[in-house]
């Protein structure tokens, strides 16, 4: 992409309602726009990162065996009166009346609306397992909307439901949701630590969080230390094999948010160990029983012939919220720093001369053989000043940035920087363009 055609409005000053870093940048990089509060239109550059956050997402949802819908972002209400939800929900549910006076509303969650979908085409015990996920834009009127994306009233939501004859199969389908997000997140360039939660609204008896730790997050946390280093299982881990040691692994260290804290079982981690914080929940996992099958009378056929109704549990990551949450662990003072998986473009190319003969070809050469290796460059082919094309590149953070001007071309050089480390080398044009397209830096 050149940045001549592209939208990119970034803004030199901080918006003054902006509280935290990644509202600040989010909106400086011009990733995000303010359109009512709690709510925002994804620009461009935000889209693009949006999008392969949610593609992250989708293929660990794929690989642990997850099988995406799409349901509607309107629900009927009878459907939440059945579960009994429909009053209890409280004021973040945003109720709708249609013109023929049927009640509505817009969903939070999809616990009832899955429901129905399973109940009318699975009847007997052989239809189980299922997990099914969507990747759909949810809506909660938050009282009081802040930090940006972190805590906004419309979001981008995956949320998976499981359905397993009994608890035993129920909590194998937790666990493969468990490991999924581990690796999910590692992907993602975040350390997540999963910690018994509060089941909240959504019920159930069994709950983790997923916490990345930063000092704006909206929960106090206590944990210990070694979470916050372990690796995550990764892409060889047999889903249909027992999944529990990966899970045991984790939850056998002391980890709760504020709501779930025990002070004294605390005070028994070693000193030197201890870890309180601040942290971003960026995913939620629930088992609940037939909380919701039973009420709503999603029943199977056993093998002895009795109806019975289906174990089940819901998933959550926050799609857009993570967003948020990669900038507040990637960035410094001169604005983001993204992790290439997820980053918008793979590399900056910046012609520090337009116009000039030489810095236009290089450039145009270098443009067509990152573009050729897959990288995906972002071209800053326009006339503004050098110090102006710095600066919006280090805000966007792109992982790389391929300097071009006429100095180092007559010497045969062109200057590469990495952003995270802002480390810079210099190289011939055609070493520069064959180190990038192997990957021959670290993103660490």
């Amino acid at each position: 992409m050149r940045l001549s055609r592209y939208f990119l409005p970034v803004l030199k000053e901080t918006p003054s309602d902006a509280e935290i870093v990644s509202h600040q940048l989010m909106l400086r990089a011009g990733m995000i726009k303010q359109q009512a509060a709690g709510i925002y239109s994804w620009l461009p550059l935000g889209h693009r990162v949006l999008k392969k956050v949610e593609q992250i997402v989708r293929e660990e949802q794929d690989r642990a065996g997850a099988v995406e819908l799409l349901m509607p972002t309107i629900q009927s209400a009878d459907l939440w009166r059945e579960s009994g939800r429909y009053d209890d929900y409280g004021d973040e549910m945003l109720r709708i009346t249609d013109r023929h006076d049927r009640e509505l509303l817009f969903g939070p969650t999809n616990e009832e609306m899955i429901t129905e979908i399973f109940r009318s085409y699975c009847k007997s015990y052989k239809d189980l397992p299922k997990m099914l996920y969507h990747i759909q834009w949810k809506f909660r009127d938050e009282r009081r909307p802040r930090f940006g994306v972190m805590r906004g009233r419309e979001f981008l939501m995956k949320d998976t439901y499981s359905f397993d004859v009994d608890e035993a199969a129920a909590r194998h389908s937790y666990n493969r949701m468990f490991v999924a997000y581990l690796n999910t997140f590692s992907r993602l360039g975040l350390k997540a630590v999963p910690m018994k939660a509060d089941t909240g609204p959504i019920g159930g008896d069994l709950s983790h969080e997923f916490i990345v730790l930063a000092e704006t997050g909206e929960s106090e946390v206590f944990c210990h230390a070694d979470l916050v280093e372990m690796g995550a299982p990764g892409p060889d881990v047999d889903f249909d094999g027992d999944l529990q040691p990966h899970v045991d692994q984790r939850t056998a260290l002391y980890a709760a948010t504020d709501e779930m804290h025990e002070p004294d079982q605390f005070a028994a981690v070693p000193k030197d160990r201890q870890l309180s914080a601040r942290g971003i929940e960026v995913g939620h996992i629930f088992y609940f029983g037939t909380k919701y099958s039973e009420p709503m009378k999603a029943l199977v056929q056993h093998q002895d012939g009795q109806p019975r109704p289906v174990h089940m549990g819901s998933y959550g990551v926050g799609v857009s919220r993570l967003l948020g949450a990669i900038i507040e662990a990637h960035h410094d003072e001169k604005g983001c720093i993204w992790p290439e998986s997820v980053a918008p473009f793979g590399v900056g190319i910046i012609n520090m001369r337009v116009g000039d003969s030489d810095c236009d070809a290089a450039c145009e050469t270098a443009y067509a053989a990152l573009a050729r290796a897959g990288l995906d460059p972002l071209y800053d082919d326009t006339d503004n000043r050098a110090g102006a094309k710095f600066a919006t590149a280090d805000l966007i953070g792109l992982p790389y940035q391929l300097v071009i001007g006429p100095r180092g071309l007559k010497e045969g050089k062109v200057e590469l920087k990495v952003r995270r480390t802002g480390e810079t080398h210099e190289l011939s044009p055609e070493d520069a363009v064959a180190r990038l397209a192997e990957r021959a830096f670290s993103d660490d």
